[in-house]
This record gives structure tokens, sequence and C-alpha cells, in this order.
């Protein structure tokens, strides 16, 4: 009898033992994954860019330093072809793209502005 409950109490460590094995072997992969996505989006800077969204919504033009960048969103821009803007978007600089989170319009105030102190 003793050693029938010694052998039901060395089963139930085992099978405990290999249920917490098997859920931290699956976590760790879970772990890995999201370190991959974090190192991801780290970077890829989150920020506020002015300029020019080209004619068919695929290029953004920044007015600070002329850079050209491709939009990986375009239909986040839908709409907005061809104007002027300020983006919050994601940036990897390495393969000079965005990733479009928001835009705004530039007031035509602005630009005239822009316009008038350029002219002068």
């Amino acid at each position: 009898m003793k050693q029938t409950i010694a052998r039901v109490m060395v089963m139930c460590c085992l099978a405990f033992s290999l249920a917490a094995w098997a859920q931290s072997g699956s976590m760790g992969q879970d772990n890995m994954k999201n370190d991959n996505m974090k190192s991801d989006t780290m970077g890829k800077k989150a920020m506020s860019i002015t300029g020019k969204i080209s004619d068919d919504g695929k290029m953004f033009v920044s007015d600070k330093d002329s850079k050209s960048w491709t939009i990986t969103n375009p239909e986040a821009v839908k709409g907005h072809e061809g104007h002027h803007v300020t983006v919050k978007a994601h940036v990897d600089a390495s393969k000079g793209e965005i990733h479009v989170m928001s835009l705004k319009m530039v007031s035509a105030m602005k630009d005239n502005m822009k316009n008038d102190n350029m002219s002068h």
C-alpha cells in the first residue's frame, strides 16, 4: 500500500513538473516574439513631419530637408494626395519609409506666411 501511494505521488510530481515545463517553454517563445516586435517598433521613431504628399499618395516630401519618404500605408493619406500636411508617423530612416498614424492639413494662412517670408 505504501509503495502504491509513493508511486502515485511520484507520478503526480512528474505530471506537474512536465506541465510547468511545457507552459514555460511556450511562454518563452511568446516572450521572444514580443521582444522581436518591440525591436521592430523601437527602430521607428514616432514624430511629426510637415511636408507634401505626392499626387499618387505613395510618397511624402519633407519641408525641412526635402527628403522623400515612402508611405507604407497609403490608405491613411487617401484624399490628401498633393496636399501640404503635417503627419505623425513612425519613421524608419534606414528604409526611407514612414507609417502614417495621423495627419493634419497645414492651414493656408501658414503657407502664405511662409511664402511671404521667402520672398522678402
